[in-house]
């Protein structure tokens, strides 16, 4: 009886750390909500911008207080928008495998499994990386507050 007990108890007990888990990335997210939805769409986006060097469009989206973090180093908003208009870095193409969102009442986290194509320094590279990016919902508009790039281990997918 006491086995069964226990059993029964480690069974509910990681039923409930399952259902507390973060949102991971997939390469489609199930069940999105609209505003999960909203966020993901957002960061497509954001890709088809950053690729374009439509700095405009960027200028509306990221925050006066957004950081980036890169492999080689970390700036703010404006330092970003002249490293991608004067073409220091050009991100060529991003091919997303998995994207997932976690909101905290007017914050969402977005992570984005990505190989990213890019110009750095006159030099084509491929990465693959986690891609964090924090938004921030103020006046029903959500801006980017933090765009951070981890690189993962895995190979590189983009042909």
């Amino acid at each position: 009886m006491k086995k069964v007990i226990i059993a029964m108890f480690l069974c509910v007990t990681s039923i409930q750390l399952l259902r507390a888990q973060a949102s991971l990335p997939t390469s489609t997210p199930i069940n999105a909500t609209k505003e999960e939805q909203e966020i993901i769409d957002l960061s497509k986006s954001k890709w088809t911008w950053m690729a374009d060097k439509n700095v405009e469009s960027l200028n509306g989206l990221f925050d006066e207080k957004c950081v980036f973090v890169h492999m080689g180093g970390s700036w703010g908003k404006i330092q970003e928008l002249n490293t991608i208009k004067g073409g220091m870095i050009w991100y060529k193409k991003a091919e997303v495998y998995g994207a997932s969102v976690n909101i905290f009442g007017n914050t969402a986290i977005l992570l984005n499994d990505i190989d990213l194509q890019a110009v750095v320094g006159g030099n084509e590279v491929v990465h693959a990386f986690m891609v964090t990016e924090v938004y921030i919902k103020e006046n029903g508009k959500w801006k980017m507050g933090s765009l951070t790039f981890s690189q993962l281990l895995r190979p590189v997918k983009m042909k």
